[in-house]
């Protein structure tokens, strides 16, 4: 899912994955109120898996992480941490088209984290996320403080609740832009 003028790159991916951003954004303690034991979740853009590892722990046994990512590159840095460990089979590794996730799995939650802005056809995209996501699924979604304007985002919201997506306020994470969504 890629925008022509920005998709991060994986030059960056050392950054997007290090003990610092662990300090302000811990994967457990964002995602505690929405990830379970036992969950499909779909963590699309995951980048180098700095949420999907974590997730794979919170799922436990009987739950799934689908990491989707455009660059196979960053598919391969989660598939270089997880090889050989119990989260293997926990983490099914995805590449999605540029316009197109291509999940069929149906999900109870999708991490759309620092990625929405990316994509050229956001009705389009929210349409598709809603077909695989179950009933009392759920959406978190989050937008970097500088890179996305309050009014783009809302804009990309209200694209959400026009395909039938529920707005609720998001988790309070400083300066950030967040959202949760819940099927209509």
């Amino acid at each position: 899912m890629s925008n022509k003028h920005h998709v991060c790159p994986v030059a960056i991916a050392g950054w997007l994955d290090n003990r610092v951003r662990r300090l302000y954004q811990n994967p457990r303690r964002i995602l505690k109120p929405y990830v379970q034991e036992g969950m499909t979740v779909l963590d699309v853009g995951c980048g180098p898996g700095f949420f999907s590892v974590d997730m794979a722990q919170m799922v436990g046994k009987s739950g799934l992480v689908i990491a989707v990512d455009l660059h196979e590159a960053m598919l391969q840095k989660v598939r270089d941490k997880i090889i050989g460990t119990k989260l293997e089979k926990r983490i099914k590794l995805h590449k999605c088209e540029e316009n197109k996730i291509g999940v069929s799995d149906d999900v109870d939650f999708v991490l759309l984290f620092y990625m929405v802005h990316e994509v050229l056809d956001k009705k389009r995209f929210f349409e598709e996320i809603k077909e695989i996501l179950k009933p009392k699924g759920q959406i978190f979604i989050v937008e970097p403080p500088c890179h996305v304007l309050k009014s783009a985002f809302k804009r990309n919201i209200k694209k959400a609740v026009d395909v039938g997506f529920k707005d609720f306020k998001g988790p309070n994470m400083l300066f950030h832009k967040t959202a949760i969504l819940k099927k209509g």
